[in-house]
């Protein structure tokens, strides 16, 4: 028996780590070529792009590992069957129940693995990852100016710009909140040109063919449309440089959740972010172990020969389904729907149903 298990171990091994440098190289692809824009026509040094490119790997282990589980141990069991060795194990009279408890196992051990990763190393890299972004901007502010998202790093200015092509831009939107609940100003530009202003955290902004919301002197609470050919305005940084990184609920602990937790409850401050991240990170952990219980029977019982491809197409399927249901759930819990203690555990438990009555069918084969 423990020649068997060692071989089936082996049999997994290559797999496991095959699928879990391809996905981690699919995934950081689509983070490299905007780090890339970066370093091409913004001027960052390659150096803090390589940091903020390095700490992206332990941020997407969180998912790459568990999926990883679940394609290594199916590629290695759909091997198994469709060589018809499942049946020549079965035909030397092992259970194959057998089979499934040291990788039982072993998806504990990742799980165990996959929990400290979610509670020490992946808030550590997120928060860095900001921490090296925003030293980022000092350093060169028009590094963040991005096209399609909403830019809110300059004091006092929200920015929305459609296209960026190296200095100049087009269908730039301007918010301007105003205290005292009064209205927002807006400033809307056909196109525009930007330029850092030597020595100093901020960018001037050369506004083409637009509308500028300018106050009413007899009403503050009114504005007026302005049409302008050209505009001229400066975006400042300086104040927001100086401010510490505060840490978001992914860049936090277990630890530093539930301390914060407290605190806010004291103040009688909403603290629903904070628990729904607790709880997503205790359940996360348990993922390898699910999708290891749900590989090992979808592999033997969906296999045909030449079909391993419908087999890892089946797995991911069941793996999407996971973290759809587990995306949801956080959103549920999040508008305060269901206690997120109670809600976070639900892809888990549709998890472990599903393992049991695969299993359960592979049984009564």
């Amino acid at each position: 028996m423990r020649v068997l298990r060692n071989y089936i171990i082996q049999e997994c091994v290559v797999p496991f780590f095959l699928a879990l440098g391809v996905l981690t190289c699919v995934f950081l692809l689509g983070n490299l070529i905007q780090l890339a824009n970066l370093v091409i026509n913004k001027g960052v040094s390659l150096s803090v792009i390589g940091q903020v490119f390095l700490l992206y790997v332990p941020v997407l282990l969180g998912y790459t590992l568990p999926l990883a589980c679940l394609i290594g141990i199916t590629l290695a069991f759909s091997r198994l069957s469709s060589d018809n060795e499942i049946i020549a194990i079965r035909a030397s009279g092992i259970y194959l129940m057998k089979l499934l408890a040291p990788l039982l196992a072993i998806g504990l051990v990742f799980s165990l693995l996959l929990f400290v990763l979610l509670d020490r190393v992946i808030p550590y890299a997120y928060h860095q990852q900001r921490v090296l972004l925003k030293s980022l901007g000092s350093k060169n502010p028009t590094a963040l100016l991005e096209p399609g998202v909403f830019i809110t790093s300059f004091e006092k200015q929200i920015l929305f710009i459609h296209k960026i092509e190296d200095n100049q831009f087009s269908n730039i939107t301007i918010y301007q909140p105003q205290p005292n609940n009064k209205p927002t100003r807006t400033i809307v530009a056909k196109r525009g040109e930007f330029s850092p202003v030597p020595g100093k955290d901020q960018i001037i902004l050369k506004l083409i063919d637009g509308t500028s919301d300018e106050p009413d002197l007899q009403n503050a609470n009114n504005f007026y449309k302005l049409n302008f050919k050209t505009f001229f305005m400066t975006l400042d940084l300086s104040a927001e440089s100086k401010k510490e990184v505060v840490k978001k609920p992914k860049g936090m602990t277990l630890r530093e959740l539930a301390s914060e937790h407290a605190r806010l409850e004291k103040l009688l401050v909403k603290t629903i972010p904070y628990e729904t991240e607790y709880w997503r990170k205790i359940t996360w952990a348990f993922s390898p172990l699910i999708f290891i219980a749900l590989g090992f029977p979808v592999a033997i019982i969906t296999n045909k020969r030449d079909k391993r491809a419908k087999n890892v197409f089946i797995v991911i399927a069941l793996a999407v389904t996971y973290y759809l249901l587990s995306l949801g759930c956080e959103a549920l819990s999040l508008q305060e729907i269901v206690p997120a203690y109670l809600i976070m555990w639900a892809p888990n438990a549709v998890g472990f149903i599903a393992a049991f009555i695969f299993n359960f069918r592979l049984l009564r084969m």
